[in-house]
């Protein structure tokens, strides 16, 4: 993402750094994206109940089209990680966001891209980074449902900004960073929908920062084995299970 912007006059450093990355990809060779359908762990995840009567939000509720198919199958939960990196472009100043969305335990789409606009503190780039995701998680579930595919909700949308994720879920909180206002009411409102759920998840355990920011391979590595490195059996099938029990 990052040498991309660099593509209509390319130099030599960055041709440099192209070496590195693909010296840094041959090493991971074996990595693969394994489908895996089971519902996500979320036996931990603690959702804080507001009211949202007494806001802007009141009645707040997903519009959804009317002419959607019949959901058939098994349901599949979306759930998503966010983050955003301060100033990750030097020449600009502007900061990046990052997102990754699952299919119940599986990784369906990334996102990374340099932001649009100059933010001067993390609170401004984080609350940008949740705007967009939530713009994608909408767009991706309204995806499955033409598709048929049963949605359960609420959508879970993880960021690792206490300040956001309070100011985005707590109805009476306020904003003090006015040219955010759009973002900040956006989120918002998808909240008191109950369609979606914003939650903190510490910075150390948010696999979106591996999207977002320059980092060592020690560094990633936790984050990265578990989606990329999966072992054991990834789905469950009659014929995979009758051939199990015969080899026993």
């Amino acid at each position: 993402m990052t040498l991309s912007s660099f593509r209509p006059a390319p130099r030599q450093g960055h041709l440099d750094r192209v070496m590195r990355i693909y010296g840094y990809l041959a090493k991971f060779q074996n990595a693969t994206i394994r489908i895996r359908t089971g519902m996500p762990d979320l036996s931990g995840l603690s959702i804080r109940e507001f009211d949202w009567d007494n806001s802007p939000y009141r009645g707040a509720k997903e519009d959804l089209p009317k002419d959607l198919p019949k959901a058939l199958g098994k349901h599949i939960r979306l759930s998503s990680f966010a983050d955003a990196n301060l100033m990750h472009c030097k020449i600009t100043g502007k900061a990046v966001t990052a997102v990754l969305h699952f299919v119940n335990q599986t990784p369906y789409d990334w996102f990374s891209k340099r932001q649009s606009t100059v933010e001067t503190a993390t609170y401004g780039a984080e609350g940008n980074s949740a705007r967009s995701a939530i713009e994608q998680m909408r767009a991706n579930k309204l995806t499955f449902m033409y598709l048929g595919v049963p949605v359960i909700g609420p959508s879970i949308l993880f960021g690792d900004n206490q300040s956001v994720v309070d100011s985005s879920t707590i109805p009476h909180s306020k904003l003090n960073k006015r040219h955010l206002m759009l973002s900040y009411h956006y989120v918002r409102e998808a909240i008191a929908s109950k369609a979606y759920v914003y939650a903190f998840i510490n910075g150390r355990y948010n696999p979106a920062d591996i999207l977002s920011k320059h980092w060592t391979h020690s560094s990633t590595w936790p984050n990265l084995k578990p989606i990329l490195f999966h072992e054991g059996d990834t789905i469950e099938t009659k014929e995979l299970t009758d051939r199990r029990e015969k080899k026993g």
